[in-house]
């Protein structure tokens, strides 16, 4: 394995999750939601009565990069480079896996783990588990 060292950027990684923290935290503290992305996005979907708080959570998220782009110029990662079918596929994974786990990766972990919740354990070990294999797969056998 070869490290890529000009994409490794832990203050950058340091600030984001510090970032993701502080605003998990606060939507936890002043709105009592948890951050998931799936439940900001089902919620807004199905009308909710605080759609607007869940419109400008995802609005927020679509904004992240376009504001990064405009602070620093670039973007420290190479684009995905794989077909509509693939990206399409690996969305309707995600989502079925979304619906499956009653949550997402950032609802379970980040927010889940911090409340210590044994469902959000046993969400985030197997969707890394499936990551690490898939990423093993992909290395073994080829895209």
């Amino acid at each position: 394995m070869i490290l890529d060292w000009q994409a490794f950027t832990p203050w950058q990684a340091l600030l984001g999750g510090a970032l993701i923290g502080l605003a998990a935290a606060w939507l936890a503290l002043l709105h009592g939601r948890v951050a998931g992305i799936s439940g900001m996005v089902s919620g807004l979907l199905e009308r909710r009565t605080d759609w607007r708080a869940r419109l400008a959570f995802v609005l927020g998220l679509m904004a992240a990069p376009g504001l990064w782009l405009l602070a620093v110029g670039g973007l420290p990662v190479s684009l995905v480079e794989a077909g509509g079918g693939r990206l399409l596929l690996a969305g309707i994974l995600v989502g079925v896996g979304t619906r499956l786990a009653s949550g997402c990766t950032s609802g379970h972990g980040v927010c889940g783990l911090a409340r210590l919740s044994p469902r959000s354990l046993a969400a985030t070990m197997a969707f890394m588990c499936a990551g690490f294999v898939t990423v093993a797969m992909f290395r073994h056998w080829g895209a």
